[in-house]
Parts: C-alpha cells; sequence; structure tokens
C-alpha cells in the first residue's frame, strides 16, 4: 500500500483518499445521508436508554433509571397475574372430587392441560414425556399398577410417594434382599429366579431344579406376592405374570433383584403441590390408557 496526492477518479468523479492497493485507489466516497441519521439516532437513543432505563451495573445491584422500570418486576407482574387468573380457573377443581373432574367436560378439559404441564416438568424425568417409563420407573400406560391404577389411588400415590423418607402416610413395603442380608444362598436364588420366570411363561435356564425353586418361592415369595405371583397393590407387590417388569425379566435382572432388593423411592408431591395440581396429575396420569 503506498499513499498519493489526492486524485478525481475519472470514471466517477469521486476524490480518493490517497490510498492505493494493488493499482485499485480507494475513492472518498461519503457516506448515505440517511445512513448517518440512523447512526446519529442509535447514538441519542443509548443516551435516552441510560437515563430512563436500568443500564450501568454498580458494585451491589444497578442505576434504575428514572423510570425505575426493571424486567424482574415485569415478570413478577406477568406471573402473579397468571397465578390469579389460574386461581380462578382452578377454584372449581378445589372443591370437585377425582370423579366429578373426570365425569365433566369442562373441568376435565382444565384438569387435563394443567396435569400435562405439571407432569412435563415434575414426573417426565423419570417416566418419560408420555409416561412410558424406563427401567427402574413405571410404565404408567400399561395398566399395571404396583399401588393401584384408580383415581384415588393414583392420587394417594402422587401425593405421599413411594417409601418417602419426609412422608408418614407413604408408600412404605420394602423387598428384602434375599442374597445380601443371608436370606438365601446364591444356588437358592438361581432357582427361584428362573422359577419365577416360568411363572410369566418364559423359559427357565436348564438344568435347574423348578420344583426347589416353586417351593423357595412359596416360603419366601408368597406372603407379599401370592401363591400364584399374581402380587397384592396393598402391599405394592408385582404381578409376577404379567409381562411387565420394572427391572427387566433377564435372568441376571431377576437374580439382582432378588439378591440386593429394588426399594426405588418417588417424592412426595403433596408436599411440593398444591391440591389441584395434585388432582390435575392423578386425572392425566389416569388418562395415559392405564388407568382403571
Amino acid at each position: 500500500m503506498s499513499t498519493d496526492p489526492v486524485q478525481v477518479d475519472k470514471v466517477s468523479g469521486q476524490t480518493t483518499t490517497g490510498h492505493e492497493w494493488d493499482g485499485i485507489r480507494e475513492l472518498n466516497t461519503p457516506l448515505p445521508r440517511w445512513w448517518l441519521w440512523i447512526f446519529y439516532a442509535s447514538i441519542a437513543f443509548a443516551f435516552g436508554y441510560w437515563i430512563f432505563y436500568p443500564s450501568w451495573p454498580l458494585a451491589s445491584n444497578f442505576v434504575p433509571g428514572v423510570l425505575g422500570h426493571t424486567n424482574r418486576a415485569a415478570v413478577l407482574a406477568d406471573v402473579a397475574f397468571s397465578n390469579q387468573v389460574r386461581k380462578e380457573m382452578t377454584a372449581d377443581l378445589q372443591k370437585a372430587t377425582l370423579q366429578q373432574i373426570a365425569d365433566s367436560p369442562k373441568m376435565l378439559e382444565l384438569a387435563l392441560a394443567q396435569g400435562k404441564a405439571a407432569f412435563g416438568d415434575n414426573c417426565s424425568p423419570c417416566h418419560g414425556s408420555g409416561g412410558q417409563g424406563q427401567k427402574g420407573y413405571p410404565n404408567l400406560t400399561a395398566g399395571r399398577w404396583l399401588w393401584g391404577g384408580t383415581l384415588d389411588q393414583i392420587q394417594t400415590t402422587i401425593t405421599h410417594g413411594i417409601r418417602a423418607p419426609n412422608d408418614v402416610d407413604t408408600r412404605s413395603s420394602m423387598m428384602p434382599a434375599f442374597g445380601k442380608d443371608g436370606i438365601l444362598t446364591a444356588a437358592q436364588i438361581q432357582q427361584v429366579a428362573n422359577y419365577v420366570r416360568a411363572l410369566d411363561g418364559l423359559e427357565p435356564e436348564q438344568g435347574v431344579d423348578l420344583a426347589a425353586g416353586k417351593q423357595i418361592f412359596a416360603d419366601n415369595c408368597a406372603a407379599c406376592h401370592g401363591d400364584d405371583g399374581k402380587g397384592n397393590i396393598d402391599m405394592g407387590s408385582a404381578n409376577l405374570t404379567t409381562k411387565v417388569w420394572l427391572y427387566g425379566n433377564d435372568i441376571n435382572d431377576l437374580i439382582t433383584t432378588i439378591t440386593y432388593a429394588r426399594n426405588s423411592t418417588m417424592p412426595a408431591w403433596g408436599q411440593r403441590l398444591d391440591p389441584e395440581t395434585i388432582k390435575s396429575l392423578a386425572v392425566y396420569v389416569h388418562s395415559l390408557g392405564g388407568g382403571k
């Protein structure tokens, strides 16, 4: 680059800046008037914003501006308004029973909408966005319920949780860790695991004594799961004949379950959500396809 005396471009008639790159001279073209006015207006707007709105940070706060406006205050006002509208809309849900909600098209529509939102915020991380569950978390669409699938039973489960340590009315039955606690030997656990698979129509391992497994089941498992393995919702014991397995039906999965037990927990949502939301959740979960 070199700097030459200012010249006039013969084609455009415009003066140059005196700069040249590889024989190409730079024209000294002025900015368009409209662009300059917009630029000046932007500067004026910036100064006005500094004066009227919060813009300058301080050590522990910020300059509030002449108008005292904050986005936080605007959001809080919107949230308060939404809560007021929601409170008015859910007043009927508060007074109605679950069955009355299910029988009223208007209340049902509201409960399903509110329940779906609450499910997405609180339940879907474990049960999946559609309630389809995953290993260790029940499928709420399959119609297989450890603690019952009626509206009232679902509401009780949501309210008090499963083995929730901070709720005295939680669902609290526990499965023994038959191997870890020394109740059964490894050989006995393998026998009863194969018998449990046979209850569900699955092929046992070759050479396993199913008669011995059946006797072990009768002595240790039938008290909760029933002589026929069909479970007991009053105790939260699984039905072992439905081809729906919370922790898997592979022989190794079953051996692990029997050896160490699977006493997972579920929060007591009644301590976190208001009664109307609990009702809406119960109605929504019931509607997923597995409700009774």
